[in-house]
């Protein structure tokens, strides 16, 4: 069996790093790693830490791209790869635009697509834009299902995918999470070293598009106000690349003094903040999915949820962008001691298990 797996952001490799490991641990299993670059700087660091070697590197990231450049040029490259390698499966997860154009380029190709993190929806194309297209997209073709759980399983039959091409695997993201968790790491020469105080931790990620403009200053002034009650408290927000988040958050948030903005931070770093948090403030998807591995409670500000296991599980919240309620709910966790808002409940996204689950799938089929 030939496999080759696809990953451009940086999200996508810490989610496929234990699925290659897995698929490369099979008998009678050849496994290659495509690496688009849709975003470079940060997901080469992912590649490094797992160790993952990369067989193509197509470099596709340019400055300020658009979806639709980004996409022509994933789509001609990617099919070159299959020309050249003509593999039996096209692994992909999630919903990236290099996840969905390289689904579409094995489709055009006759090649079997697996999806992992198949069958997540808000049923709102605009929220998130565009990944709730590009998921939907993937899953009219596929061949091969992993959706993390049974609810994403459910939206998946309701679709029509035929049971036998289901398996709900559990989420890929909480095997690297646990794998990486446990390593050692060195404070002393990290990028958060002056984080090793006991100071209460504050994390915030926020990046999406769909929040671009008002939405976005609403919560980048809830998020300051935040500050100026809790002085004593740190927030640390590692900023995303992108300008429009950038000049928001700068010109609202630079200059207090327990706002700590930093460059986007490695994934391993990533993971002792959210072991040394309090409290999440975030729109990320990933980070809804980690958090409960630590019990952590979760404001999402969003208005809309693509993962509501959490929700349901009682770690986390949608607030939207609306200032005042970003607020209000943030100061409702913050008041209670630390001890009190902990969540002890098994993590509903994962035991640690999902990419061995998925190899043995694909090698039966």
């Amino acid at each position: 069996m030939k496999a080759l797996v696809l990953f451009g952001t940086r999200p996508e490799c810490i989610k496929l790093a234990p699925v290659v490991g897995a698929l490369g641990g099979l008998s009678g299993c050849e496994v290659r790693v495509c690496f688009t670059g849709q975003h470079k700087e940060m997901a080469r660091q992912v590649i490094d830490l797992f160790g993952l070697d990369v067989h193509w590197d197509l470099g596709l990231m340019t400055s300020n791209q658009s979806l639709a450049g980004l996409s022509s040029r994933c789509l001609d490259s990617v099919d070159r790869v299959l020309e050249e390698w003509r593999p039996d499966w096209v692994v992909v997860q999630g919903d990236t635009t290099t996840a969905m154009i390289s689904a579409l380029a094995g489709f055009y190709r006759g090649v079997k697509v697996a999806h992992v993190e198949a069958g997540l929806r808000t049923r709102n194309m605009q929220h998130p834009w565009p990944e709730e297209f590009n998921r939907c997209a993937i899953d009219l073709f596929a061949s091969a299902y992993f959706p993390p759980t049974e609810w994403a399983a459910q939206n998946l039959r309701r679709e029509g995918v035929e049971q036998e091409k289901i398996l709900v695997s559990g989420n890929t993201g909480i095997d690297a999470l646990l794998q990486i968790a446990g390593k050692s790491y060195d404070w002393e020469h990290s990028p958060i070293k002056f984080l090793r105080d006991d100071r209460d931790i504050v994390l915030v990620t926020a990046h999406r598009r769909e929040s671009f403009g008002g939405p976005f200053e609403q919560l980048c002034q809830a998020l300051k106000e935040l500050a100026l009650l809790y002085p004593a408290t740190r927030f640390v927000y590692p900023v995303h690349l992108n300008p429009n988040v950038q000049a928001p958050v700068n010109s609202t948030l630079g200059g207090l003094d327990n706002f700590h903005l930093l460059a986007p931070v490695d994934y391993f770093s990533l993971v002792q903040l959210l072991k040394k948090s309090r409290l999440v403030l975030t729109d990320s998807g990933g980070i809804q999915e980690e958090a409960p591995t630590f019990g952590l409670p979760i404001l999402v500000m969003r208005e809309t949820t693509e993962r509501p296991e959490a929700v349901d599980a009682g770690f986390a919240q949608l607030v939207g962008t609306d200032c005042s309620k970003i607020v209000s709910e943030s100061c409702k966790r913050l008041n209670l001691p630390v001890e009190e808002t902990r969540i002890t409940k098994p993590n509903p996204y994962g035991d640690g298990k999902a990419s061995d689950r998925i190899a043995a799938f694909l090698a039966r089929l």
